[in-house]
């Protein structure tokens, strides 16, 4: 498909537009003019360059990728190894911010809930990024410890009591812990994320909720997949998700 194309669609699709973010969503750098072969990550690092310059990929989509608010404007340093491989190699490189964790089916915090079983019947905070859930039965946080680590593959933080009987559960993958009190307004027991502060212990242990901080990387692993999995269904573009552990 052309590059022009896949950039309408993505961008229809993930409804960037509506958006006040803190980096650019869309195409960030413009490679070739067909999409033939599509490489997906979470952060466009250059161990996830070289591997999609290894399989031959034209483009990649990412959630994390470049030109980020405040940070220094000049391509200098990593920041310009990282564009050169992409000029060099003419790749194009799509990222989705917020509109990724935000879209209600291919969406990291929609991916993520259909992982742990969890349907939203609320949302909450900023840009409805926050998905809650009521239970079928109560559980413990205890054993939401045990099913997080059991889906994403790595041991979670829990703040809090790991008796606290959960019914409501809220989430927001990635660094949104600043959606805990929004959580605890709309009635949860339990918040999961990707990250913790310094402030998050006393909230949790002041409130009674429980939160439990999963991984920025291993909550935001399921959307980006998601939608390349939907675009090669839709435009048969070959797709390849590839996995940069990042233990944070």
């Amino acid at each position: 498909m052309k590059r022009e194309e896949l950039t309408a669609y993505l961008d229809a699709t993930l409804e960037s537009a509506r958006f006040k973010d803190y980096c650019p969503n869309g195409l960030q750098v413009e490679g070739r003019a067909k999409v033939k072969r599509l490489v997906t990550g979470v952060t466009a690092s250059v161990a996830l360059l070289q591997a999609a310059i290894a399989a031959e990929a034209d483009t990649i989509l990412v959630h994390h990728g470049y030109f980020w608010k405040n940070e220094p404007a000049p391509l200098t340093g990593p920041k310009a190894a990282r564009i050169r491989r992409l000029m060099q190699n003419d790749i194009n490189l799509y990222a989705y911010h917020l509109p990724l964790d935000a879209h209600p089916v291919m969406g990291n915090n929609a991916q993520l809930g259909a992982r742990l079983g969890l349907i939203a019947i609320q949302r909450f905070g900023e840009y409805d990024l926050g998905f809650a859930a009521d239970l079928q039965e109560p559980e413990t946080a205890a054993q939401w410890v045990a099913r997080i680590e059991q889906h994403l593959e790595r041991p979670p933080q829990l703040l809090g009591s790991p008796d606290r009987v959960i019914r409501r559960v809220g989430w927001c993958t990635g660094g949104a812990q600043g959606y805990f009190d929004a959580a605890i307004a709309a009635g949860c027991d339990l918040f999961i994320t990707g990250e913790a502060s310094e402030p998050t212990y006393h909230l949790a242990q002041e409130s009674g909720v429980a939160f439990i901080a999963a991984g920025h990387h291993a909550t935001e692993r399921y959307g980006v997949q998601a939608v390349g999995e939907h675009l090669a269904q839709r435009f048969g573009i070959e797709h390849t998700f590839i996995d940069i552990a990042n233990p944070v």
